[in-house]
């Protein structure tokens, strides 16, 4: 999750500009978390405290209203008891990373990904997305290649990637959708070379950006680690509360 996190913050101020030139810096002093990060801790609270995912969600709304969370999320979370909205956009995937790590076996992790992601996004897509997000993280985590684990996401859940990251960069498209960030977002994390390197491609592509990053990051994570830089960043940016969530999942996940 501190992957998953990081890589919101890092994408947070480019997400409604142009792709950013290489090189640019992952880290500004206006990077930020947003509603992604926000629903990412969400999930690690339902799995620690046993709570229905619906529950966390909106009390992280409730929290925080004025992030920049969806329309249809939002009203969503201000009627208690709503019923989902067939969703297929990529809320559900970008806040799904901690089921990865909280489950051993793949079935339990890929039913509990279809089940936090159906209270909003129970669209099939929206459901695919999750699952594949935690499948990818899941096999990184189990030390398959990158190669390996796109070939296997791309069979499993029928995503269609481009040949190399200069295609990816060159064909990108901004798309708030599963289909639409999902694929790039593995695609991403499985040809990059370090979690770095994953962070800045995101960063050049013509996307959702904090959400491909927040999705990219998780993945980074389970194949490289998080680099200490990007552990302080989060620690800087989050609140005490916030931090010290993180951590407790870490020890009991």
């Amino acid at each position: 999750m501190l992957g998953a996190i990081a890589g919101d913050i890092i994408g947070s101020i480019h997400e409604f500009g142009p792709p950013a030139p290489p090189g640019t810096p992952l880290v500004d002093p206006r990077s930020h978390y947003t509603d992604d990060t926000l629903l990412t801790l969400a999930t690690m609270e339902a799995l620690l405290e046993g709570a229905d995912y619906a529950s966390v969600y909106r009390r992280a709304w409730e929290a925080e209203p004025n992030q920049s969370w969806g329309a249809r999320f939002q009203q969503w979370a201000r009627e208690p008891g709503a019923a989902p909205y067939n969703s297929f956009g990529n809320g559900s995937a970008m806040r799904v990373s901690p089921i990865a790590l909280w489950f051993q076996d793949r079935q339990q992790a890929l039913e509990a990904a279809a089940a936090s992601a159906a209270v909003t996004h129970d669209h099939p897509e929206g459901i695919k997305g999750a699952q594949a997000t935690v499948d990818a993280i899941q096999q990184a985590r189990d030390g398959r290649t990158g190669d390996a684990i796109l070939a296997a996401v791309c069979e499993r859940y029928g995503y269609e990637t481009t040949p190399s990251l200069d295609a990816l960069r060159a064909s990108s498209r901004y798309n708030e959708t599963c289909q639409g960030t999902v694929p790039p977002a593995i695609q991403v994390a499985c040809q990059s070379a370090s979690f770095e390197a994953c962070m800045s491609t995101c960063l050049t592509l013509d996307a959702d950006t904090d959400t491909l990053a927040c999705i990219a990051g998780g993945v980074a994570e389970a194949r490289f680690g998080v680099p200490d830089w990007a552990v302080e960043l989060v620690q800087t940016r989050l609140g005490h509360e916030q931090w010290a969530l993180v951590q407790r999942f870490y020890q009991e996940g």
